[in-house]
Order: C-alpha cells, then structure tokens, then sequence
C-alpha cells in the first residue's frame, strides 16, 4: 500500500510518496499559498491529481491546534485563513480518498515513538526546535491531546512571569530560529540575513568563541525547560528534533547544561534522558503516515 503524505509548512508544503514501512519512493515540495483555503486545497488536489492511481489514502501534518477526530483546524498557526475549518470534509471533496490531519508536532512524536528514538519507549515527549518550539507528548505509546487538543503546544509556556506583557518571554521566542540569529548576529556585528543555522554551527564548530557563548545561553534555556517538563511529567526519554537537532554540539550542550541544573540539588530527583529524534526532517511526514494507518485499524 503506498500513501501520499502531506506535510503543510509556513513556506512549503512538503510531499512524499510513501509506503506502509516508512519507505519514501518519491519526494518533493511546492508553495504554501496564501491566498487563501480555496488555493490550498488546490496545491493539495494537484499533488492528488499525480498520485491518484497508486495511493490508499493521504496523510496530512500540519500547522495549528487541530482536532484530528473530526478533521477541524481549531487554528492555524502562519495560516490563520484555516481556523475553524473542517479541513478533512473540505480536501474530501477535491480529493476523494482516505485523509487524515493531525498538527505537525503530534506528527513529530508519533513517527518517533513508532519507529525512532522513542519506539521502545512508552511515555515520551518531543520538542521541535524550529520557527517555534513544537513537538508532543506520548503517553501508553499514543499522542496525549488534552481535553482542547493543546498538550504539546510548547510554544506558548512562558520562561518567567513577564511572558504575559511581552511575548518574547515565550520559549517560542526565546528558542526559536530567528532568535538564535539574532542573538548571533548581534554578538558578531553581522547582518541576520546573513545567518542560517547551518552558517551559525559552521561558525561554532570552528571553534568562534562568541558564537559558542550564544549558543551555551540559547541550550541553557533549552535545558531549563525540559527540566521543568521532566518535573511535570516524568517521562522515559525526551527527544530533540527540528533541523538544528542534526548538530552533535547542540545535543552536547544541552546535556551539559542540563547536569549544571541537576548538581544545584541536593534531592535525589530523576534527570531526564535527552536523545536526538532519528527522522529529522521527516519526521512530520512519517508520523502523518503512521496516524492514518491506525486510524483506519
């Protein structure tokens, strides 16, 4: 059986064809509109139009607090022109075939916990360094919702009590990409449109010492919260996904900082197991995949 999985990002919407083992047969991307549903659900139907004959079903990750059950973007993240959209009944119509959505994160989890890094886990919680902080929470080996499909929603817990005047105390904004750009090119004197993760890691790998001091600040802050998630929810590991995961010094660096953390206490509380999520930049496909395949067992 192979399936058309749709990943909806902010600037692309990323698209492979799959089959029921996590095998990617074919690959590709097209622009996020923004014009507008009726233009999204065309990009989508184009895809469908391709791929029509050989698929069972089609898999949807995308942005947002999405009530996959009845296939309704509560909202939509960057694409605020979906919220409180029926998004599975409006594709349906262009696209007559199996459709599942679910929000990117959740997806992120799921494919972990199926075959990555959380497979022999059966609580786990990914977090997504990205445009924000996404991710998941895995509980008995499913994605824990929450009673308004918020759990996971890690963009929006506030770093200290300023978080609620100003939303740059919001660890979307303390650990997201522009951020870390910023705080680089600041440090470097440079221009932010210079910079890209790739460029910064490069930098840090060769030893600049001032991009590495931005980046132990940036992983404190990392490490902070996923102490404050281990308090909360105890899990059996948390995994580090999002582009940037790719960078052994990024893990690195949360981990020490993170044993900083666990030597200021003298209690003997659990420490938190951080590991790299194995699909990367797949991840939101593969897990889309694996959440329309159990929706229809």
């Amino acid at each position: 059986m192979k399936y058309l999985a749709i990943d909806i990002g902010g600037t692309f919407i990323k698209y492979a064809l799959m089959d029921q083992n996590t095998n990617i047969l074919e690959r590709g991307s097209v622009k996020t509109p923004y014009e507008g549903i009726e233009a999204l659900i065309e990009a989508i139907g184009y895809l469908y139009d391709k791929y029509e004959q050989q698929i069972v079903g089609m898999p949807i990750s995308m942005p947002g607090i999405i009530d996959s059950k009845n296939g309704i973007a509560l909202t939509g993240g960057a694409l605020t022109y979906i919220s409180n959209l029926n998004i599975k009944e409006l594709l349906h119509k262009r696209c007559p075939t199996n459709i599942s959505i679910e929000n990117d994160g959740k997806c992120a989890a799921l494919a972990e916990t199926w075959k990555g890094s959380l497979k022999d886990c059966d609580d786990g919680i990914v977090i997504v360094l990205g445009t924000g902080i996404g991710g998941g929470i895995i509980k008995d080996r499913k994605v824990h919702k929450g009673k308004n499909f918020f759990a996971g929603e890690f963009s929006f817990i506030g770093t200290n009590i300023d978080a609620f005047f100003d939303s740059k105390y919001r660890w979307a904004l303390q650990n997201g990409a522009s951020t870390l750009n910023k705080e680089v090119a600041q440090a470097k004197n440079m221009d932010v449109n210079e910079l890209d993760g790739v460029k910064i890691f490069e930098m840090a790998n060769n030893g600049d010492g001032e991009v590495l001091e931005v980046l132990n600040r940036f992983t404190q802050r990392i490490a902070t919260q996923i102490y404050n998630l281990q308090c909360i929810y105890d899990p059996e590991k948390i995994a580090i996904g999002g582009g940037i995961s790719a960078q052994d010094l990024l893990i690195d660096l949360i981990k020490k900082n993170l044993n900083k953390i666990y030597v200021h206490f003298n209690e003997d509380i659990p420490r938190a197991e951080v590991v790299r999520c194995e699909f990367l930049n797949d991840s939101n496909l593969i897990g889309a995949t694996y959440n329309l395949i159990t929706s229809e067992k």
